[in-house]
């Protein structure tokens, strides 16, 4: 028998070391050959590590939430044969890497503790089966009744969880709530949740975002009627035959022109360098919420395509993100973002600005309001945009007419099909 150590592969390029997230087997598992081991964090991109032998695991390389550099051992497996280590076999089964749960063998046989007094630490509540009445005399009953508690709240210390008056004592003294008619006991876990994976990484990005960039935010309101009207007949038309249109193709249309016009908010700016990098291409970041966090996809030269296209891209790099198939070079190069919580939007944001662009556009709910038309108020369509940017390199009037800019096109959607 050998062991075959599994190092950490280059998961990309540039790439130095990857956040250990997951691991999929444990000390003792049997492998195959491709057998999915572990799963690491690279920028926003997880990548799963598979076996390249069949064999059993003798030690992990690691503990979830660890940094493990490129190369690194991520897991010995002991295999048939001479394996490509030698002289750590016995060492890999005396001492493995991962942490062994405090639990007491079964072969030490330590001495019984004695068993704590009954109900002296904090009452929690037992759980009955639905129906079954709690067992207490008439008189435990009656004190119950009066003090306004629910015996079937209350841990009993007698036999089959019969509640005595002490029962009751220390269920009232450990700290009660009264409601209503029932006193229900103070929760008073806490639960710690490690930082890793997506979530540090958002983390990460959010705290870059807020301590190095001064925002300003705009928020404008919009009348929505024509170009959701629009929306539904082109839809109408081809349904079944081109991509469904979402507000989102309209209004990556309606930045592409407004950047056209302003072009030092279609950006990045490297605060290091002191240097703004314009780009003639615009590639529209498209915040979206997956199961593992926020991802922001980015559809490249929105410029270049059509509304269907567009709608396209988009849908199918959402749907890539939530499933975690989506590439890494997809998960960058944003020169301008697109923040919306869909039906579930507030009547303004303010968006953090997606680091190192330097602007972002949020979308905010849609609803009907009354709106004067200069003689009475008249039920219309509206939708809140609110536009976050980098107050170092784009000042409030550059910012005011961009927004206003937008909240035009979006208005009348016959401009957006207008050349020149």
């Amino acid at each position: 028998m050998g062991v075959f150590a599994i190092r950490l592969p280059d998961v990309g390029e540039g790439i130095a070391e990857a956040e250990l997230v997951e691991w999929h087997v444990r000390v003792g598992d049997v492998v195959r050959e491709d057998d999915v081991l572990a799963a690491v964090m690279t920028d926003k991109a997880a990548v799963e590590v598979p076996s390249s032998v069949d064999g059993k695991v003798l030690a992990l390389g690691g503990e979830i939430g660890d940094m493990i550099a490129i190369g690194a051992v991520l897991i010995r497996i002991e295999v048939d044969g001479e394996g490509n280590e030698s002289g750590v076999a016995e060492e890999s089964v005396a001492a493995p890497v991962e942490k062994k749960p405090e639990v007491v063998e079964a072969e030490e046989t330590p001495a019984p503790k004695p068993a704590a007094k009954p109900a002296a630490a904090a009452a929690a509540p037992v759980k009955r089966a639905a129906g079954t009445k709690p067992l207490a005399s008439p008189s435990v009953r009656a004190r119950a009744r009066e003090e306004g508690v629910d015996l079937r709240q209350v841990p009993g210390s007698g036999a089959a969880g019969r509640i005595s008056h002490a029962d009751l004592d220390n269920w009232i003294a450990s700290g009660g709530i009264q409601q209503g008619s029932v006193v229900r006991g103070q929760n008073t876990g806490v639960e710690e949740v490690r930082v890793i994976g997506m979530r540090r990484k958002i983390a990460e990005k959010m705290a870059i975002s807020k301590r190095q960039i001064p925002h300003i935010t705009i928020v404008e309101e919009v009348e929505m009627s024509a170009l959701e009207d629009l929306r539904a007949a082109l839809n109408a038309k081809h349904k079944g035959e081109r991509a469904k249109l979402t507000l989102l193709p309209f209004l990556m249309r309606a930045i592409v022109e407004a950047v056209r016009e302003q072009p030092e908010l279609n950006a990045r700016y490297d605060d290091e360098a002191g240097v703004i990098h314009r780009h003639g291409g615009v590639h529209v970041g498209i915040a979206t919420q997956t199961p593992n966090g926020l991802n922001v996809p980015v559809v490249k030269h929105a410029e270049a395509g059509s509304l269907w296209d567009n709608a396209e891209t988009v849908s199918r790099l959402a749907q890539e993100a939530r499933d975690g198939t989506i590439k890494r070079d997809e998960l960058s190069g944003g020169t301008i973002t697109i923040t919306s919580l869909g039906p579930l939007g507030a009547i303004a944001t303010t968006p953090i600005i997606n680091h190192p662009e330097v602007a972002i556009v949020g979308v905010n709910k849609m609803q009907i309001r009354p709106v004067w038309d200069g003689q009475q108020f008249q039920p219309r369509k509206m939708m809140n945009i609110s536009c976050s940017f980098d107050h170092r390199v784009i000042d409030g009037w550059d910012a005011a007419v961009f927004v206003q800019k937008i909240k035009t096109l979006l208005e009348t959607p016959a401009m957006l099909f207008v050349e020149g």
